[in-house]
């Protein structure tokens, strides 16, 4: 079953910070805190094959799976989410508590709609910056690249990261490393029956409601 974690509110980035520094971060395998940190033997690609096994076990789209290597950030285990409206990852500087937002989802954007197309502030300024949109907008900056039916969104609060650094970011984008994907994509959760003592080994299953001796 698809956990339903929706797209991390904006509003709530600076909360998410606090909550990620005072509890601590799991970095997902090696390479997860800056790009190129991984080992030769942790940084393999993830097969297509592979990520379509693990996101369809969950009910979910393998071409929205995709991560980022935020230069200085580790991303947050805990905050991870699947859902019929896409992925949500959000990473981490240790150091400071800063949050930048990858979000997948299905859609699409054109030059046109760029400023009202899954809009997060009712004044929003939009440019083309290479293969990508630079929108800002609400105290948000965000980059957002279009792929084959869905867009990317890297997004950060405005003034805590720099347009440079949430470019490289969202330059970085790639699809996970086989060690990353339990990380991305955990095994679905399979419901264990709980067993009673109190029903009988034959017969039509009925509760044994006996009283012993005495009682």
């Amino acid at each position: 079953m698809i956990r339903a974690v929706r797209a991390l509110p904006l509003l709530l980035l600076p909360a998410l910070s606090l909550l990620l520094t005072g509890c601590g971060t799991e970095k997902a395998g090696a390479g997860a805190e800056t790009p190129g940190a991984a080992s030769s033997h942790a940084a393999v690609t993830a097969t297509s094959a592979e990520i379509a096994s693990r996101a369809r076990s969950l009910g979910f789209d393998p071409d929205l799976v995709y991560v980022i290597d935020p230069p200085g950030f580790t991303l947050a285990e805990q905050s991870v989410g699947v859902s019929d409206v896409g992925l949500s990852i959000a990473y981490t500087d240790l150091k400071t508590g800063v949050v930048i937002t990858l979000r997948v989802e299905p859609g699409t954007m054109t030059d046109a709609n760029c400023t009202t197309r899954a809009a997060f502030s009712d004044h929003m300024t939009c440019v083309r910056d290479g293969n990508a949109w630079y929108r800002t907008g609400g105290g948000t900056i965000e980059y957002v690249m279009a792929r084959k039916g869905h867009l990317v969104h890297v997004s950060a609060e405005q003034g805590k990261v720099t347009r440079a650094v949430l470019h490289q970011s969202a330059q970085s984008l790639r699809r996970p490393y086989k060690s990353e994907l339990p990380v991305i994509l955990p095994p679905a959760r399979t419901a264990v029956p709980v067993e009673r003592g109190d029903l009988p080994t034959n017969g039509d299953g009925a509760p044994n409601n006996e009283v012993g001796k005495g009682g």
